[in-house]
Formats: C-alpha cells, structure tokens, sequence
C-alpha cells in the first residue's frame, strides 16, 4: 500500500481542530514543518437564507484520529499523487472502500456537522438485525408525532404493517413516522426514547464516537451531530447486510389497504436519484432540514470495488446532493486501489474515549453478514487482548477474596 499520508494536505493547524499537525521527517531523518492545509475544492453555491447551526461539542483530539491521524483536518485530505477532487458545496465529505475500509480521501472527515436524514442509516444499523421482516406491527398515535410538513410516508394511526414495509417507507420515503415505529420496536420499555439510546450505543460499538443521536429520524434536536467519516462507517455495516440492500435498490413498493380503517393502499417510489442514473449503484440515502441542508450517503461498485461517498452541509445547486455524491463517487474509482489516507475501523475496534480496545486488521473487510457484524462487541477499554493479560485478570478475584478474608480475620 502506497503511503497514506498527503503531502498535498495532511496537516492541521492546532487552533483551528484542536489537533497539533502531523510532523513528517525529510529524508535524512529529521522532522519537517508540517505543510499548510489545502482547503477543499468548493463550488459556488447561490446564497441562500441558513437557519443558525447549532454549536458543536468540544473536539476530542482522540475521536479526530480514529481511522488515521492524516483525518484529524479541517482541510482536504487525499493521496499525494492523487487528481485534485471535484468541487462541490458540501461542508465536508469521504470517500472509502467498503469492502477493504480504506479511506480514498476526504474533506474535513471528522468535522462536526447536523446529519437529517441520513441518520435513519444509523436506525436501520441499529434495528435490522433486531427485527423480523415479517412481523406485523400496529402504528400508535405517538408513532405520527412528527414535525408538521415533514417527511413521511403516510402510516395510519391503528394501521397494520410488515416490519418490511415500514423499513421501505423509512428508506425510499424518508418516513420520520417510520422511524418512530421502529425505534420504538427496539426500545422496550422506554419506547422510542429507548430505540435512540440503542442507536447511540451501536454508534460507539462502531467507532463512529462523533455520533449522537437525539431523534430517530434525523428531525433536528439539539445535541444532535454526526460526521463524514461516522457515516462512512455506519453506512458500511448498512451496506454489509443483504436485505439492507435490497431495500436500498427497491425502486417502488406498495403501502398496503388497510380495510379496518377503509383506506386504501397506495405505491411509494425510491427518492434517491442514484440508482436510477449511476451505472452500478448500490443505493444509499438522501437527507435535509433547515439545519443540516442537504446531507447524503451512496454507493457504487465498478470493475470489482465497492466505493460510499459521505457528504454533509451541501447546497442543492449547482449540483443535487446525489449530484455531488455520484462526482465524488467518479473520482474514487479514478484512484488506484492501493490509494489510501487512513482506513475505516472495524465494529468494536475503539473504545468510548477513542483509544484501541483489539489489535486492529489493517484494511480488513467487513464480512457481508449483518448477524456476523452483530456478533462483535467491544470489549472493556483499555483490556488488552492477550492471554497474559487475561490469566492475571482471572487471577485477581481470587486474590482479592483473600485479601479480604485476611482482613476480616484481622477483625474478628
């Protein structure tokens, strides 16, 4: 693998991301200046009225590096023999290999940003493997409690429907009432509440520790943010799980009737544009609110590699949010497979704090099985995996109960 560090743009300055830059060492061996980072190619984008984004959290330097410390950057971040990346008005985006997890490139990959509905990926990540497709489920009135003139996909209150076909209305209709019936599926007894609560656990058990989620469906609520290199991660497990996609690459699917409520059925259509115009899409996402803008996750294979594109923060002219996805997307498949500027960890890889918790697989592959992804929890931080460690961790009860018995007879 060629060196995954730009010369083109790998450093940070330290008051601007809270991360000191990269120092490289010259050829004879010595350290030199770090270069100043290249800003990101933008397109210009007619100004239009933003509603006030929300404050980000503090950054944590730790969270900045996982994957790499070449995206712990505000700025672009690409190969150094790479093309220049195509403009686009996304505030930050990423573009990764979803079977080998390496990190094609990016700008500011773990810059804070508001994730619309492109946070549903990080729902269906979190509730697919939980739920039976054919289960049939009843819609509640608090399932309908939405934001007036949002998304939706026109669930009935009483209405009964497949956990399929709710799945389908939160993927091709971007439906916020869809996301509130499955996150209440998953959240036991605390309901919806307790489905977002499981959404931020599986977000850190995949390392994407800039996630935290506060609605479902991505509706804005304070607190709420994500980034590119987060969504690449979530949206690689997504895409690792079969029936995810095949939903993804439905392009229509039927609402069924409902003749308890004498309602008639009715027919959906996919919304994202990809499928439709990209040869070899794979499908993906689209998201936006007043806050966020456009937002939008997507995938593509050719000539044997499966590439996701990231974006965050975009304006819909002179390019669609998909638009700049299927560039990116482009460029990507332009690079030589073995181009890299750091990797995607893998499921239970870093702890809460960002730190290694397992000696990670350089480019390992995510097995396309969602129950195998499933199955690898993180261990506790700061345990190390080897049978040293964990003979003398099993030794300590017994040592401790001895200690204790001592000191009781001491005591007595």
């Amino acid at each position: 693998m060629r060196a995954p560090v730009l010369a083109l743009a790998a450093a940070v300055v330290l008051g601007t991301s809270g991360v000191p830059a990269p120092v490289h060492a010259d050829p004879s061996g010595r350290a030199a200046a770090p270069a100043a980072p290249v800003p990101c190619p933008r397109a210009q984008a007619p100004r239009v009225e933003r509603s006030p984004r929300p404050t980000p959290p503090p950054s944590v330097p730790l969270h900045q590096t996982v994957g790499g410390p070449a995206l712990a950057t505000p700025a672009l971040v690409v190969p150094a023999d790479a093309p220049a990346p195509p403009a686009v008005t996304a505030t930050s985006w990423l573009v990764a290999d979803l079977d080998t997890g390496a990190v094609l490139g990016g700008c500011g990959p773990h810059e804070y940003a508001t994730p619309a509905s492109v946070q549903k990926l990080l729902l269906t990540a979190t509730a697919l493997p939980k739920l039976d497709p054919k289960r049939v489920v009843t819609v509640t009135h608090e399932d309908l409690d939405i934001a007036p003139g949002s998304s939706a996909v026109g669930l009935l209150e009483g209405g009964r429907y497949t956990v399929e076909t709710v799945f389908l209305g939160l993927l091709l209709q971007s439906g916020n009432e869809a996301a509130n019936v499955l996150a209440r599926l998953i959240g036991g007894p605390d309901g919806a509440a307790g489905g977002v609560r499981a959404m931020n656990a599986e977000a850190r058990h995949l390392g994407a520790l800039q996630t935290h989620a506060v609605t479902p469906s991505g509706l804005d609520g304070p607190g709420q943010f994500t980034s590119a290199y987060d969504l690449a991660l979530i949206a690689r497990v997504c895409f690792a799980d079969p029936t995810f996609r095949r939903y993804a690459l439905t392009e229509q699917a039927r609402i069924p009737d409902q003749p308890a409520l004498r309602q008639k059925g009715f027919q959906i259509q996919n919304e994202n544009q990809l499928i439709y115009r990209y040869p070899g899409a794979l499908g993906g996402k689209t998201g936006f609110t007043d806050y966020a803008r456009h937002t939008y996750v997507g995938a593509a294979q050719r000539g044997g590699r499966r590439l996701v594109v990231t974006l965050l923060g975009a304006e819909p002219r002179p390019m669609r949010g998909w638009e700049q996805g299927a560039t990116l997307l482009d460029w990507g498949f332009s690079l030589p497979r073995d181009a890299s500027v750091g990797r995607l960890v893998a499921p239970g890889e870093t702890a809460a704090n960002g730190a290694p918790v397992a000696s990670p697989t350089v480019g390992a592959a995510i097995t396309p099985e969602p129950r195998a992804v499933a199955a690898h929890r993180v261990a506790p931080p700061g345990w190390a995996a080897s049978w040293p460690f964990v003979a003398v961790a099993a030794a300590v009860p017994g040592l401790l109960a001895a200690v204790v018995l001592h000191r009781r007879r001491r005591r007595a």
